[in-house]
């Protein structure tokens, strides 16, 4: 046997292995890339196909190798050129094939599967008119050879072909067979047994909430945030800081739950839980002898699913107002075994469509989502007097210009949703990241410093008093001038200046009237927005002479950390049907408001404060407004957090202040 028969030999070797894994690699590849759905035999496809890939790319860099070395001499430029065309577009696919397989499909990397499939597509087209043109100029001579035929194959390569495909469609079968034997983990049932059903049939009322199913969901279901943050690292630590992370965990919440619970029963908790915990909620722990603080339910507060879950919004009165569907299963979901999650996170990897199609659902980026828990009603049926409307900032949005759904619009100005503002984007480095590196922020800023401060999240404090200070709202001092003001005795003719502003100064013992105007500029909500009644929202307004003497204040803090009650306040005071105070946040004996005073989107609310000027005061008299925000109002806070000694972070969301000289009144210079 000669050198170039040795070659044959080694070539023929190669490629009958590498013809049944292509056959197997393409066949596949092919069957994955049919219709979204994403169903248990195309998922041991997926794995079949990666599999079958990884030995291709072995393979072929040896084959390629060999063959190279056998044609290297050959002066048959279209057959080479063709042949180096189809080396070059195979080396792509599996360059970008074992890239997938490594990183996975990343949002921002979408092309590297369009390229892979692209390369490969184009590759066994180029592959086939390779064979063609070898076979159609070869030399008469060289047909004769059967030993001799390109590319070294025989009359065995079209049995290979039908023995790898029947092999590869067999292993689908019996995979997906076997795995149909699987059990699930999961118990769709009541996690407590019996079940009561104070509020009707519904297993889920007086919570609005429904499940696709019409029934209970394992808590797994919905909670498990930990095994999202095996892929998306960088959201999951977002949100383990964020206010929905810990809605459930609250000192606050915990306290006026356990306090529902207390007065109306175990069951009337899922009227509150809907939203601040949907796993209690949906697994069917909220019932007699179910607990409120049961590790995990705590743990994952509004979990990544308690969003991503949804499919459907009921309607927008609130109250957790929301469908829960559970998402198309990858392999193995839900079991605890070590091997079983590393095969069903790299199936989500691998081929993320259908976990993409379940958890970026359009319901997500629509303000509709937002109104499911942030706005609120209770009916006769639970408070047993009658429907009450509490918190909608979602009515509050739709009636402002950012809604672009009524009259009142900002010209030129595009519409702007909850998300836009508490879900912007950020640089981040997850799959889901964008072709700009950004993904959708899951810090949640809004105004809820209270949380933050209960587990010294000193960053999270921050970022949400930067999220307030950030020209939400603006206060405005009114400057006071004087239309008959003079700066001195002699006549002066008013063509000789250019100056139309008369200048502004008091006089000792001057009665003094100061406008001070408030401005939702920013918010797209009405200010203050959410819990009305126990956050705490006033204007701190102070006048001070030369030598920082106070002359006049109101809203400033009391000894016992408390605001003064003359203070202007933005802020609602709910009461019962007795007409006292719900000032413990117990909304289940409320009836009504009994003072409301709030701003909506891009008005203004004006008040003034007068005061006088003493004798005493050294010019300048400086006059400063804040606009003062804290998260739980102090009696409240002491009560909820069982500390008396409790003092929340003050946000001074905006400021204005103006300096005025003094001067002694015309009429007592005269008598002097």
């Amino acid at each position: 046997m000669n050198s170039t028969e040795r070659l044959f030999a080694k070539e023929r070797k190669y490629i009958h292995i590498l013809t049944g894994l292509l056959t197997v690699s393409v066949l596949s590849g092919f069957l994955t890339c049919i219709g979204d759905a994403f169903p248990v035999w195309k998922q041991w496809t997926v794995l079949l196909h990666t599999a079958v890939g990884i030995a291709m790319v072995v393979v072929l860099l040896v084959y390629l190798v060999v063959h190279f070395q056998r044609t290297i001499g050959l002066r048959r430029p279209i057959l080479s050129f063709v042949g180096i065309l189809a080396a070059f577009f195979s080396l792509i696919f599996a360059v970008t094939g074992l890239y997938i397989v490594l990183a996975g499909q990343r949002e921002a990397d979408r092309w590297v599967y369009d390229l892979h499939v692209g390369s490969a597509t184009f590759a066994l087209a180029i592959i086939l008119v390779h064979i063609a043109s070898h076979w159609i100029f070869l030399p008469e001579r060289r047909k004769q050879q059967s030993n001799l035929h390109y590319p070294s194959l025989d009359n065995s390569g079209s049995r290979i072909i039908w023995l790898s495909t029947g092999a590869g469609i067999l292993l689908v079968i019996v995979a997906t067979g076997v795995y149909s034997l699987h059990a699930s983990p999961y118990r769709d049932v009541a996690t407590i047994q019996p079940y009561t059903y104070p509020y009707g049939e519904h297993p889920f009322r007086p919570s609005q909430t429904e499940t696709a199913t019409g029934g209970f969901l394992d808590a797994k279901r919905i909670g498990d945030s930990a095994n999202c943050a095996v892929c998306h690292q960088d959201i999951a630590a977002q949100w383990k800081q964020s206010i929905h992370a810990q809605a459930a965990s609250d000192k606050t919440y915990q306290t006026n739950i356990k306090l529902l619970a207390e007065k109306k029963g175990m069951a009337a908790t899922r009227y509150c839980e809907g939203c601040h915990a949907p796993v209690a909620l949906l697994s069917g722990q909220l019932t007699t002898g179910g607990k409120l603080d049961t590790k995990g339910h705590l743990e994952e507060g509004v979990s990544c699913l308690g969003c991503h879950g949804i499919d459907r919004i009921e309607h927008v009165k609130g109250v957790a107002s929301y469908r829960f569907a559970p998402q198309s299963p990858y392999l193995f979901e839900g079991d605890n075994n070590a091997i079983a999650i590393q095969l069903h996170n790299f199936l989500i990897k691998m081929q993320p469509r259908q976990h993409r199609t379940d958890m970026s659902r359009d319901v997500l980026a629509k303000p509709e989502l937002c109104a499911t828990c942030h706005a609120q009603f209770m009916d006769k049926e639970f408070n047993g007097w009658g429907w009450v409307k509490m918190q909608d900032d979602y009515s509050a949005w739709l009636n402002s210009p950012y809604s672009q759904q009524t009259r009142q619009t900002y010209a030129q100005a595009s519409p702007r949703r909850c998300q836009d503002c508490h879900f912007p984007l950020v640089a981040g480095n997850d799959p889901s990241a964008n072709a700009q590196g950004l993904i959708k922020s899951h810090f949640n800023a809004g105004a809820n410093t209270a949380i933050p401060w209960f587990s010294g999240n000193r960053e999270q404090i921050k970022r949400v008093q930067d999220f307030l200070q950030s020209d939400q709202v603006r206060i405005t001092l009114d400057k006071p001038n004087r239309l008959n003001a003079t700066e001195g005795t002699k006549f002066v003719n008013p063509n000789a200046t250019t100056i139309s502003e008369s200048p502004g100064y008091f006089y000792l013992g001057e009665d003094i009237s100061i406008k001070v105007a408030v401005t939702n500029a920013q918010v797209g909500h009405n200010f203050p927005g959410g819990t009305t009644d126990i956050n705490e929202v006033w204007i701190h307004f102070q006048a001070v002479d030369g030598q920082d003497r106070i002359i006049f204040e109101s809203g400033g803090i009391t000894n016992t950390g408390d605001v003064e009650k003359d203070a202007y306040f933005y802020r609602s005071i709910p009461i019962d049907r007795h007409g006292d105070q719900v000032w413990r946040h117990d909304l289940f004996n409320m009836v009504g408001d009994s003072f409301k005073r709030i701003i909506s989107p891009a008005s203004s609310d004006i008040t003034a404060f007068t005061f006088t000027i003493p004798d005493w005061a050294k010019s300048p008299v400086t006059v400063t407004a804040d606009l003062n925000y804290r998260k739980l109002n102090n009696k409240y806070a002491k009560w909820a957090l069982k500390d008396k000694n409790a003092r929340l972070p003050i946000t001074i969301m905006a400021s204005d202040s103006l300096a005025m000289p003094l001067r002694i009144q015309p009429e007592l210079i005269k008598m002097r």
